[in-house]
């Protein structure tokens, strides 16, 4: 695999009414689409709630709670945690007159909940929990719970209701490892716990106090909420994407962040002073005249990647279908007859199919099982060179993922992390003249289709300055003759003013009407 030690990655931010997309860009190619709604409240993975059990499913040893959301959320015994019932007591105890610091503190962790045992035993109906989301809704599933908090930062994930602090083990040295462990020790107060993440590896005192103490405040400012309250409600939510995706990556060090949003910007600059502040000055405003994702040609890479037919490298493509049980890719050569050796030809063109394969799983966020269907390969040492192929292509990405050598059928079978539903956008547009139905009108009736709606508007409404938006090809057809032309005729006949407006856009016998504000007028 080439290496990416001089590759450029970019982040894009695009600030719509309804959400905030995030495009990640390696080497001007987009490798990473991320939404964030910013109209009312979504479920993400992170988020942390006061939930109620709503049912008990001894048969599962689960449950089902209600968070708030259309759809119950679902949380096994297993997802309970070794310490539940520290943070049951917590609930339970916690009121608005009681000192919610020192409550927190004298709680006993301990003892563990027994990993044989059953749901109904630890939880009943209408039982108020503290849970958070790892699994986001997906199709008629509610979110997956777990009642073992943690809330994670650059360098440092917290677990409240926890004492031990592990390290992560690709720190390699031992004296790294003891430092870290003994300085994060010092500085948890009672009854909480920490891992240790590879970033903070090299940081000194400051960073990581600073870090725990701003996690320990987000947990302990969700308490009054608890107290206050016995209901439904969000406790806190995880960072916007913006902040997580950086919190997460940051180390691949990105080349520049472009933001088209004045208040993102400022969050963003501020969040990374914070992390990394060497690196603050990567984060750029952009203000350009046309939209940014035009402007970085991520709305063109978009409708070229998410298509149900992909292409690739000289007529290859591939076609990508998602049902609910798994995702399938069909690998096609297409008209590509490269080399005079088939099983070379065959092999290069398996190898382009899963560099793309690899970067439309990340792209499209594709989870559960995935089947690749490659082109039929006869040697072995093809078969097993391809496999490792995609193994080194799928290294960075970060959702846990297994990649399963070739069947004698040749599929490979390769599973991913899912976490949240499959990215999928719609990128083939419905005629405007047909809408879709591959049928229309007779052009010789055309102007009599048009002449329908002026008269709908012009006398059933009562508007009296339309204007017409046409093609070039229809607007001549309708306005030949100077004084026995249709637009002339349609003037006298309604007693309205027409402004005839040709637009290059326009398919040929594509036309819209217009009131005199610009809004466009639905029959």
């Amino acid at each position: 695999m080439e290496s990416t030690e001089k590759s450029v990655k970019d982040m894009v931010v695009n600030v719509t009414a309804k959400e905030v997309q995030i495009a990640l860009m390696e080497n001007h190619r987009l490798s990473e689409l991320n939404k964030e709604s910013s109209q009312g409240h979504s479920y993400s993975v992170g988020d942390v709630f006061l939930g109620r059990v709503k049912k008990i499913l001894p048969a599962l040893n689960a449950a089902f709670v209600d968070i708030g959301d259309e759809k119950e959320a679902f949380v096994h015994y297993l997802d309970l945690g070794l310490y539940f019932n520290s943070f049951d007591e917590f609930v339970k105890k916690s009121n608005p007159n009681s000192d919610l610091k020192q409550l927190y503190s004298n709680i006993k962790i301990g003892p563990a909940l027994e990993k044989e045992g059953r749901i109904e035993k630890v939880l009943q109906k209408d039982q108020m929990i503290i849970c958070q989301i790892v699994k986001e809704p997906i199709s008629t599933k509610g979110s997956r719970l777990t009642a073992e908090i943690s809330l994670a930062g650059r360098n440092i994930v917290l677990l409240p209701f926890a004492e031990k602090v592990s390290v992560s083990q690709k720190i390699s040295s031992k004296e790294e490892k003891k430092r870290l462990e003994t300085l994060v020790k010092s500085i948890l107060p009672k009854n909480y716990g920490a891992i240790i993440r590879t970033a903070a590896e090299g940081k000194n005192a400051a960073v990581l106090v600073g870090e725990v103490k701003a996690l320990i405040e987000k947990w302990e400012g969700s308490w009054n909420k608890i107290a206050k309250s016995k209901g439904v409600q969000s406790l806190f939510i995880e960072y916007s994407k913006t902040t997580t995706i950086l919190r997460d990556l940051l180390n691949d060090s990105f080349t520049n962040i472009y933001i088209a949003d004045e208040k993102i910007y400022e969050e963003t600059k501020k969040y990374i002073s914070t992390i990394s502040p060497d690196q603050e000055k990567i984060v750029k405003l952009y203000d350009g005249k046309e939209p940014i994702f035009d402007h970085f040609e991520v709305n063109r890479q978009i409708k070229s990647s998410f298509g149900k037919v992909v292409p690739l490298k000289q007529g290859a493509y591939l076609v990508i279908e998602t049902t609910e049980a798994l995702n399938v890719i069909d690998v096609n050569s297409g008209i590509r007859a490269k080399t005079a050796d088939q099983e070379e030809n065959t092999y290069e063109v398996n190898k382009f199919a899963a560099e793309e394969i690899a970067r439309q799983l990340r792209l499209r966020d594709m989870g559960g099982i995935v089947i690749v269907d490659f082109i039929d390969m006869e040697t072995n040492e093809h078969k097993a060179g391809l496999h490792k192929y995609m193994q080194e292509l799928m290294e960075n990405d970060r959702a846990k993922h297994n990649v399963l050598p070739l069947t004698k059928f040749g599929l490979m079978q390769i599973t991913r992390q899912r976490i949240r539903p499959v990215t999928q956008i719609e990128t083939a547009e419905t005629c405007p003249v047909c809408h879709g139905t591959g049928k229309i009108l007779p052009s010789a009736v055309i102007d009599e289709q048009i002449e329908m709606k002026i008269s709908f508007f012009a006398q059933d409404k009562g508007i009296k300055s339309l204007t017409l938006k046409t093609s070039p090809i229809l607007g001549a057809y309708l306005s030949r003759g100077l004084f026995s032309s249709y637009v002339t005729k349609w003037k006298k006949k309604y007693k309205c003013k027409i402004n005839l407006v040709e637009d290059t856009s326009y398919t040929v016998l594509q036309n819209d009407l217009f009131d005199d504000k610009g809004n466009k007028l639905e029959s």
